[in-house]
């Protein structure tokens, strides 16, 4: 299927949504490269983003948008992002010149339930930093994106929608057909 695909594919969304994840499982139904740019970030700087969000949110972000015009000039990928990759428009001008952009939505109350905040840079405050990052960017994931996803079901039922939603956008007839 990869090779009637001509543009990245990129998943936003908050952290703990599941970007890595369905990132992983969708690049591998549709035989592509996968590339996840906290771990690209992490691999490059030979540090943790933890380690290099100690230095503030700001240099993080400058390290991100580097990160971003790097990686999104390699195309066809499956691109995992940074749930704060919103906050610069450059970021997204960038992701969007060669990519499709996929919100993938999933609830507060479930990233609470089952997300290791601890280990989330900008998680570790405790549920109310969550529900604040949540208030200040789901307008920019819903203005920014090319389609929603919702994750509130089984994985294989959020890679089919996101399958469908790749027929509508890219509208390539080889795609499977897929009603949910």
């Amino acid at each position: 299927m990869a090779e009637n695909i001509y543009k990245n594919i990129v998943l936003i969304g908050m952290p703990g949504c599941g970007k890595t994840t369905i990132g992983k499982l969708l690049a591998e139904r549709l035989n592509m490269k996968f590339c996840d740019i906290d771990k690209y970030i992490e691999e490059k700087e030979g540090r943790s983003v933890s380690d290099i969000f100690k230095k503030g949110e700001e240099f993080f972000r400058s390290i991100e948008n580097k990160a971003v015009k790097e990686v999104s000039k390699n195309c066809p990928l499956v691109i995992s992002t940074g749930g704060g990759v919103i906050k610069l428009a450059e970021n997204i001008e960038l992701l969007k010149k060669n990519g499709l952009i996929i919100f993938i939505d999933r609830s507060v109350e479930d990233i609470i339930s089952d997300v290791d905040t601890s280990t989330r840079p900008l998680l570790k405050d405790g549920k109310e930093k969550i529900y604040n990052l949540y208030k200040e960017r789901y307008i920019l994931y819903k203005k920014y994106c090319d389609c929603e996803i919702k994750n509130d079901t089984t994985l294989k039922i959020v890679i089919d929608r996101i399958v469908a939603c790749l027929n509508r956008h890219l509208g390539d007839d080889n795609f499977e057909n897929i009603n949910y």
